[in-house]
Parts: structure tokens; sequence; C-alpha cells
């Protein structure tokens, strides 16, 4: 199993000299967690979403990554591939030189950033979202198989170009789908590529989303691959907060998922804006008032404002808490299928200090946990098949 964190890059009180900061204390958690044993970063890329993701331009956060790091893999988690976000061919491109810069370390994801206030920025047809995705991961799955990419497809044609740099893995780095429903996960399984499992549902959904994409999986023809490298990784999303004090680890990570999941409400459902977002002006004001007088779930202790479609995203059933919290959660996201534990650190609330030592958490007590476990079963089945030989 493999361990991840993704980039948000959020921010409750988004002041210039705040989200230069927040930056930089992402790229040093990035840094430190290849020193604390994690095996990849992720970045997501959003628009305009103030206070939910200040992300806009995750090629040069990883390059900067890749440049002070040399063993963490660097992930796009996820690139927006319509294409007046990014033209499929300039993806290729980026990714190959950064692969390439980087050693062979990068790993693609695809999404399609549909909210109405990413989509108008840049012109994007709301109602083309998942057909250009689609397309755009045939582009890139297809642009370095031959010495010329030659496309013709529903939304577009490309005439003979060589693709240039050529990456570094062979014959691309590993693809990946954003999935936040079975739907989606049966499809980036009919397509061969790996899934981001987004969501924050908890183990027994984390299952069922499993058993859907192995299902497609066992039921795919191989017709629909986007690429003759097939990538069949399954990663999921993994709030979490791990102090010595277990009771302030829980209240910093439900207060920070309480930002998170009001700020998806925002941008994704027109709900108002989240509770300890920084605001001018009464109407704003009163909107917040307005999402906090819908519906009420409990989080452990804490009373939190949601919406009753929005319950899966306030569950509050994460690694927070002691390291002990956590492994014991891991050990149910690994028994319901997970490949990679993606944590999920750094929210709009929790601070710089408990975002660092929860990465130390992590890399001292929990990620050694399972590679100890590992390697134990990995022995004790090489001496069983020893045995079985003699």
């Amino acid at each position: 199993m493999k361990f991840s964190m993704i980039f948000e890059a959020q921010l409750a009180d988004p002041t210039v000299e705040r989200e230069h900061q927040l930056l930089r204390d992402c790229v040093e958690q990035a840094v430190f967690a290849e020193e604390m044993g994690f095996d990849r970063i992720w970045a997501v890329e959003h628009h305009a979403l103030k206070w939910y993701a200040h992300m806009s331009a995750p090629e040069i956060f990883l390059t900067w990554v890749a440049a002070r790091t040399t063993t963490i893999r660097i992930g796009h988690g996820v690139v927006c591939m319509p294409f007046n976000f990014n033209h499929p061919v300039r993806v290729a491109e980026r990714a190959a030189m950064l692969d390439l810069l980087s050693g062979g370390r990068l790993d693609l994801g695809a999404g399609r950033g549909g909210t109405e206030q990413e989509t108008s920025l840049c012109g994007v047809d709301r109602d083309r979202t998942t057909q250009e995705v689609e397309e755009a991961l045939r582009i890139i799955g297809q642009a370095w198989q031959k010495d010329e990419l030659e496309y013709e497809g529903e939304l577009l044609r490309i005439g003979p170009h060589p693709v240039l740099p050529r990456p570094r893995q062979t014959p691309h780095p590993p693809l990946f789908l954003a999935c936040s429903r079975a739907e989606t996960l049966t499809r980036a399984a009919e397509l061969g590529i790996g899934a981001l499992v987004m969501g924050f549902a908890g183990p027994e959904a984390v299952g069922q989303m499993r058993a859907a994409y192995d299902a497609a999986r066992a039921a795919r023809s191989g017709d629909s691959f986007v690429s003759t490298a097939v990538n069949d990784h399954f990663s999921v999303l993994c709030p979490t907060i791990v102090l010595d004090d277990g009771a302030e680890a829980r209240r910093i990570g439900t207060r920070g998922q309480r930002f998170f999941a009001q700020a998806i409400g925002h941008w994704y459902g027109g709900t108002g804006v989240p509770d300890e977002a920084v605001v001018e002006g009464a109407d704003e004001a009163a909107e917040i008032r307005k999402a906090a007088e819908q519906v009420v779930a409990r989080l452990h202790e804490h009373d939190i404002p949601v919406r009753p479609n929005a319950t899966a995203t306030f569950n509050a059933d994460h690694a927070y808490g002691t390291a002990e919290d956590a492994i014991a959660h891991v050990k149910r996201l690994r028994d319901a299928g997970a490949d990679e534990i993606m944590c999920l650190v750094q929210m709009g609330t929790v601070p710089q200090a408990a975002c660092m030592e929860t990465l130390r958490q992590w890399g001292e007590k929990v990620i050694p946990y399972f590679r100890e476990t590992a390697s134990r079963e990995t022995a004790s089945q090489e001496a069983a098949s020893r045995g079985t030989a003699r």
C-alpha cells in the first residue's frame, strides 16, 4: 500500500500576504513528506475558487517541489482537461517535461473543473466537459506511442506532429481520473486508468466504490482503453490530523473538514460562504446565517450545519486523533480495497504546525506500522512457499 498527501491550498482569510505564506507552507509540507517516507504528493487544479482552492497552477507548484526533492512522486491530482482550460497537447508537453526533469516521478490525473465559477472564467462548455476529458486522455495516451501524434476524434483533429520532449517513463506517466461517483469509477476502469477517489464517505463507501471499480475491470474488453499502458491503481482520500493529544487533533480536524465541506457547498452547490471565511458586507454575513439554519449533523461532539444531501461530506469518521487512531482507520481503508491512502491534511483552518506534526506522526508511526506489517507478511509467504517447494 502507498501513502500520499493532496494539496488544495485552502485559506479562510485570503489576504495577499496569507496566500503567499500558504503556498510556501504547502511546499514545506511536500518536502517534509519525502523525509517522512510518503510515496507521493498530489496537487489539484482549480480556478477562481476563493477559500476552497488557491492551487491554480499545479504544474508550477509540482515542478518547484520536484526540484527540492529526489524520490517522492509528483502527482497532478488533477489537471482540468476541458480544452479551454488546457489543450491536451500542451498538457502532454508539460507532463513530459516535468517527468523528464524529475527523473520519471510524475503521475497524471484528469478532471473536469466543472463548477460554473471556473467554466465561466475560461469559456468552458459545461455540457462537454466529460466528453472533452475523455478525448484529452485519449490524445495524451497516444502522444508518444509513435514518433508523431496523429489524432482524429469527435471533438479534435490533430495532423501529424511530434510531441516533444518524450517523457522519462515509457510510454508515458501513469494516468488517473478523479472519481466521486460509481459511474465515474466504472468509466475509469473501462478506460484502463487509475481512480482517485475524492469522497469523504468513509471505509464502507470505499468498499462499495472498490467493488464497482473491480466489477468494471472484470467486465471490460479493452476496446475503450486510452493507452497501451493500463493502470488499475485505486487511491482513496483520507482526511487526517494526528497529534499526541487525540481530542485536540479531532477538534482541529473536524473544524478543518467543516470549512472544506462548506467551501465545496458554496462553489458546487450554491450555499453560503464557509462559516469561518473572512467576508465583507452584511449580505454575505446573512448568507452564512442562512446556510447555518438548514440542517445540523453531528460531527463527534460538534454540531455542524449542512444540507441534507451533503451529509457524506460531513462524515467525521476519519483519521483524526492519535497515531493509533489513524492506524485503526487506515486498516479499515486497506480492508475496503485502498491501494493508496491519500492524506488530506491542509484544510482551510488547520494551522501549519498541526499539518507538520501530522506528517511527522504519520512518518514516524503510521506508515512504518504498515510497511513493517507488509514485510512480515511477505517474509511469511516466502517461507511458506519454500516449505511447499520442499
